[in-house]
């Protein structure tokens, strides 16, 4: 008997054991959920990306069949501005998944050592459990002792067998955990080397890309001179920014009032639910008074009691499970920020980038031509752009006459407009913070220098950035 127990306990030792070398051999073949939130994501953006593109098609329809000279430049400067923001995107994977390798090697060797304790614990319990046999208990209660001395005896021995029953329990555990952290490391160096890859292959992509743009500006530089030169193509970048933004505005609104409908839908299925949960209780306290009143007569009169109520059916759960019904098709344009935010931030704003102002709102471009409706500042290539307030980006993406663009919804019909960038750090639906990075200064879409062209919008209307920004 003693053997067959010192047996067991050393089964489940080596089995623990074996669970330790064997742990994280599965991991490295299970696929990673990196792929599968980004493949996610995108779909999630499917959606209203389709809308926005519906949106700027219908705008080039209104317009000359001709194409723009930029427009040559179109495919390169997007896919520019796609491979670097990608490249930050993965150098920020990166470091949050060195992180997370940090903190499961800590928390792995914190399980040693727990385990390391635990062995010796037990161990020392087995020694002690072989040396008193198991003819203990059958001892104490042949031996005519006294029988209070004989029950505390057996007690303890109960108390050490649970002590010996949790002791185990925990090494189990801490075996599983052991276990499951590997497989953790493991997933996180796989993923480690699906973004070095996709690294590699971004920094190719971002290198061909460059020649190309380079060779075309090289090719293209005096058409695109005399282009941005003539009135003609400035009032019509103009036509095209506002076309884009009293639709990005009416499909805004549009998304509000949905988002708004279905709301006033969910607090009505819940008020219902709450409602009907009320009715069912107050029944079933009326029914159960009145069972008691019978059953107290009942008693009186020498008969039996009425059958019990049944047991309550589970109330449904309308209420609590907003997660299902809140799920969307796509992303949401709904501003980040309430009504009235913006507005009451004027002249307190940060300027988008450091630079130089080069051109002010109301001054004539190109001497005759069409008045700015925003700002150009002169600033190097790759200079960091940022929000200049909390809001939703509405659009992110290349459009003629502005070139690699992105437009934010501040709330209260405002929006903030950023051109001529390098590259789009932030996606569309992505919400952002008052001077979090949004892009990249440049020159693409044709312009002759390297900044930022921005604006400021209020129910689609461009107004003076100056008295809103400390630039």
């Amino acid at each position: 008997m003693r053997l067959s127990i010192q047996k067991s306990a050393a089964g489940v030792l080596l089995c623990g054991l074996l669970a330790l070398s064997a742990a994280g051999t599965a991991a490295a073949a299970k696929p990673t959920e990196r792929s599968k939130q980004k493949a996610a994501a995108e779909a999630q953006r499917a959606g209203i990306q389709q809308k926005l593109t519906a949106l700027k098609k219908e705008i080039s329809r209104t317009e000359s069949e001709k194409e723009d000279v930029a427009d040559t430049l179109a495919e390169s400067e997007e896919a520019i501005s796609n491979a670097n923001r990608a490249l930050r995107d993965l150098n920020q994977e990166t470091l949050e998944t060195n992180v997370r390798l940090q903190d499961l090697a800590g928390e792995q060797e914190r399980l040693a050592q727990t385990i390391v304790g635990q062995k010796k614990q037990l161990s020392a319990l087995l020694r002690e459990h072989y040396v008193a046999g198991n003819e203990d208990r059958i001892k104490l209660l042949l031996s005519g002792d006294n029988p209070n001395r004989i029950n505390r005896d057996l007690q303890m021995m109960a108390y050490v067998s649970q002590a010996q029953a949790k002791l185990l329990a925990a090494l189990n555990a801490n075996l599983a955990q052991v276990e499951a952290n590997k497989e953790k490391v493991e997933n996180a160096k796989v993923e480690l080397e699906e973004i070095a890859e996709e690294q590699r292959d971004q920094k190719a992509v971002l290198e061909k890309e460059k020649a190309r743009r380079a060779a075309l500006l090289n090719e293209l530089s005096g058409k695109l001179v005399a282009q941005r030169k003539q009135a003609e193509n400035l009032q019509r970048d103009e036509q095209r920014m506002s076309g884009l933004v009293d639709k990005l505005t009416r499909l805004i609104r549009e998304q509000a009032e949905a988002e708004r409908k279905r709301q006033e839908a969910l607090a009505a299925a819940r008020a219902k639910a709450k409602a009907e949960a009320e009715a069912r209780a107050q029944a079933r306290a009326a029914a159960k008074a009145e069972r008691e009143r019978l059953a107290r007569e009942a008693a009186k009169a020498g008969k039996p009691a009425p059958k019990p109520l049944p047991p309550e059916p589970e109330e449904p759960k309308v209420a609590e499970q907003p997660a299902q019904e809140e799920r969307k098709p796509d992303i949401s344009l709904a501003p980040a920020a309430p009504a009235g935010a913006f507005a009451s931030m004027k002249g307190r704003l940060n300027s988008p980038v450091s630079g130089t102002i080069a051109a002010r709102f109301g001054a004539k471009r190109g001497g005759d031509g069409p008045s700015w409706k925003g700002m150009f500042i002169k600033a190097p290539e790759g200079t960091e752009v940022r929000a200049v307030a909390l809001g939703r980006v509405v659009h992110s993406g290349w459009m003629r006459g502005f070139g690699n663009l992105i437009i934010v919804d501040h709330g209260g019909d405002y929006l903030s407009i950023y051109a001529n960038n390098q590259t789009l750090l932030k996606r569309l639906g992505d919400a952002v913070r008052a001077g979090e990075p949004i892009a990249s200064a440049g020159n693409t879409g044709g312009n002759e220098e390297s900044g930022l062209y921005f604006e400021l919008r209020h129910l689609g209307k461009a107004f003076d950035p100056a008295s809103w920004i400390k630039f």
